[in-house]
């Protein structure tokens, strides 16, 4: 009997026909030995057509639409894994960004099979690749010293040297779970219980003697493992409990390639220097008390300066984008909250309550139950749609103290929020202005590059999400039209969207390369279900309006951060704290010091003078410290002729200048908000 044959789909339209079971490093290796080297796992992604096809009759076609992009999600496999149906395939070699996972979460095997070969009284948790590289949780009596660590990175690169295959193998779950309950491995046995069904065949991969409990994918073998570095030690509870058992959890990273690996430390080194919570310091800029308490920002004079500039730029920005300033309370009653299903869905984000005389209060976590308070307080009809109202709302979270991380991660932050009510006609509309004023934020502070994501739900996971599966599909048709229409590329992140309904998060790349989540753009359908909201239409009749959440810095304190991580605390011209330092010569300079600083501040800018009794090259130095922008030297012969000498941040002197000519081009900068001087 002859073997049954599939269709093999490549990326550039070709299908080829080859016998049921033929893997993907055989596919490799007939179009080239060389790609097949360099290969380290396979993209395939079912033929959307016959998924689409098989919905019933009875299913509507917008069921089978959504049956077909089901089908259609791409899943990475192992190059030895048989093929055994007509598949689009391609072979994702170390250069696809996909393919970096896959590499780490096969150090992290490699890494376990060290410790273990090590220390083999140990027990395994889990061990995933993350963005930076990845860990794996131990348990052991006894805690790792730095000396351990530095053998298990040298055995490890014993354990690549022998170049053991990962294999896949499967075991009957009810056998696995004894295996593990007989060997004491209560977290494995925690995982087989949670992540698998009764009666199944569950994954495990195999190095040499090393198994562990497994989906994969992972490269051929160990000696694709080729340039690694452990990283760090650090403490997690089990489940994150701390009644739980407290494990050791080791982190690394790992790349294809050892330049690879020296480029990333020397990113990190880079990094360290920009890091906010030093320049913070350095530049005076915000502090945290610990008096007062973790998490709760002190905004210093000059801190304090870039945040009115931020905060004017965005309150003028939402009024010229059609866009109502609103203020409300930072507490309400608990009521309120449960109205609103915070008080079920996100109570574990909130401060406690606090009683008062008349009720139970919560301080607020967010600021959209107060807006919809705002809308509900007077009748609506479709001309005074859409109505958007924009807040810089102070709101509290209740972040676990080791959580916390400088401006990044607080628990009191000022989120510029903005409330949009409108009719389901004008949401596309709607979500795209935003769109397009997440732009406009991104480029005006100096962010030339992002990327998209859509978050949607889990339908598997009822009791995480509020509102029916043709509310939840609507939206996220919504906002998927509006990317594809704009022609942004996104990434969908199923199980990701808010309790409420999906969203689109703008991450920026920063001078490092690095994403950060700062802009959101959120559906939602269920409060204004919750709160009864109305408006009546053309019709005369009475509707239920939708909403969109927006907030585009995210919130002040954490777009903070990241600008002084961004421009290394060199800030352009028109957002520095102080834009131009004077230094004269000496005390005799005092009354042109007077004079020059006099017409700066009428022109505008931000001044400072050292009129101290300094050299003045201390002065300069003091000056090029705090990364002023531009400092103006100035004796006997500037005063004669009413002009400075010009020092440029990261170009130096640039010599003499009249101080009207300094004036009027500094201007032209400051006006254009350039990031250049």
């Amino acid at each position: 009997m002859s073997q049954p044959m599939i269709a093999i789909h490549l990326p550039d339209g070709s299908v080829r026909e080859v016998p049921a079971g033929t893997t993907p490093l055989e596919i490799a290796n007939s179009i080239s030995p060389r790609l097949a080297a360099v290969s380290v796992v396979a993209r395939l992604t079912p033929l959307s057509g016959g998924a689409a096809s098989a919905a019933s009759g009875e299913e509507s076609a917008e069921a089978a639409m959504y049956a077909a992009q089901d089908a259609a999600v791409p899943r990475l496999v192992d190059l030895s894994t048989p093929l055994t149906e007509d598949t689009r395939f391609e072979l994702v070699t170390e250069k696809d960004p996909e393919a970096l996972k896959v590499v780490r979460h096969s150090a992290a095997h490699v890494m376990a099979t060290a410790v273990l070969e090590l220390f083999p009284e140990t027990k395994l948790g889990h061990g995933p690749a993350t963005d930076a590289g990845f860990f794996y949780d131990f348990y052991r009596e006894k805690p790792f010293t730095p000396e351990d660590l530095a053998a298990i990175e040298k055995h490890m690169t014993q354990v690549v040297a022998r170049d053991e295959k990962f294999v896949r193998e499967y075991e009957p779950r009810e056998q696995a779970l004894e295996e593990f309950e007989r060997d004491g491995d209560f977290m494995k046995t925690h995982f087989v219980t949670r992540f698998t069904r009764p009666g199944e065949e569950i994954s495990f991969y195999r190095n040499g003697k090393f198994v562990d409990f497994c989906r994969g994918p992972h490269v051929p073998s160990t000696g694709r493992v080729k340039a690694f570095k452990i990283t760090n030690l650090a403490g997690a509870y089990w489940l994150g409990d701390e009644k739980n058992p407290q494990l050791q959890r080791i982190y690394g990273t790992a790349f294809f390639a050892k330049k690879d690996l020296d480029e990333h430390f020397a990113r990190l080194e880079e990094a360290a220097r920009r890091d906010h919570r030093v320049l913070g310091r350095q530049l005076d800029l915000f502090s945290i008390q610990e008096l007062a308490g973790a998490g709760l920002i002190f905004w210093h004079p000059k801190g304090a300066m870039i945040r009115k500039i931020m905060e004017d730029w965005m309150r003028e920005e939402c009024l010229r984008r059609g866009y109502q300033l609103v203020y409300t309370p930072h507490v309400a009653r608990v009521n309120l909250w449960q109205t609103s299903g915070h008080e079920g869905f996100y109570a574990g984000n909130m401060f406690t309550p606090m009683e008062l005389d008349d009720a139970m209060y919560r301080m607020k976590p967010m600021n959209c139950p107060f807006h919809i308070l705002i809308y509900k307080n007077s009748p609506k009809s479709y001309r005074d749609l859409p109505a958007r109202y924009a807040e810089l709302g102070n709101v509290y979270r209740y972040e676990r103290s080791g959580t916390m991380h400088g401006l990044l991660r607080v628990r009191g932050f000022t989120q510029d929020d903005a409330h949009i009510f409108c009719m389901p006609s004008q949401i596309e509309s709607e979500v795209a202005a935003c769109i397009d004023f997440a732009e406009a934020v991104l480029k005006t502070f100096g962010f030339a590059e992002f990327k998209v994501e859509l978050s949607t739900w889990d339908p598997n996971d009822r009791a995480h999400y509020a509102g029916s599966d043709e509310s939840w599909n609507l939206a996220i048709r919504s906002l998927d039209n509006v990317l594809k229409s704009k022609g942004i590329p996104y990434k969908t992140i199923p199980g990701e969207a808010a309790f409420y309904g999906p969203k689109i998060d703008v991450k920026l790349v920063d001078v490092l390369g690095r994403l950060w989540q700062l802009s959101t753009v959120q559906f939602d359908f269920n409060l204004p279900a919750r709160f009864e909201l109305e408006y009546v239409g053309e019709d005369g009749e009475r509707h239920q309006p939708v909403m969109v959440h927006r907030a585009l810095f995210g919130s002040v304190e954490r777009f903070f951060g990241v600008l002084i991580e961004h421009y290394a605390g060199a800030f352009p011209l028109w957002l520095a704290p102080v834009q131009i330092g004077l230094v004269p010569i000496s005390e005799r300079h005092a009354a042109y010091a007077e004079k020059v600083e006099a017409a700066l501040k009428e022109a505008g800018f931000r001044v400072e003078t050292d009129a101290r009794n300094e050299k003045m090259n201390a002065k300069i130095r003091d000056f090029a410290n705090q990364k002023a922008p531009y400092i103006l030297v100035f004796g006997d012969k500037e005063a004669a002729a009413d002009a400075v000498s010009v020092r440029t941040r990261g170009k130096g002197d640039q010599g003499s200048m009249p101080l009207a000519d300094f004036i009027a081009k500094t201007k032209e900068l400051v006006t254009a908000q350039s990031t250049e001087l």
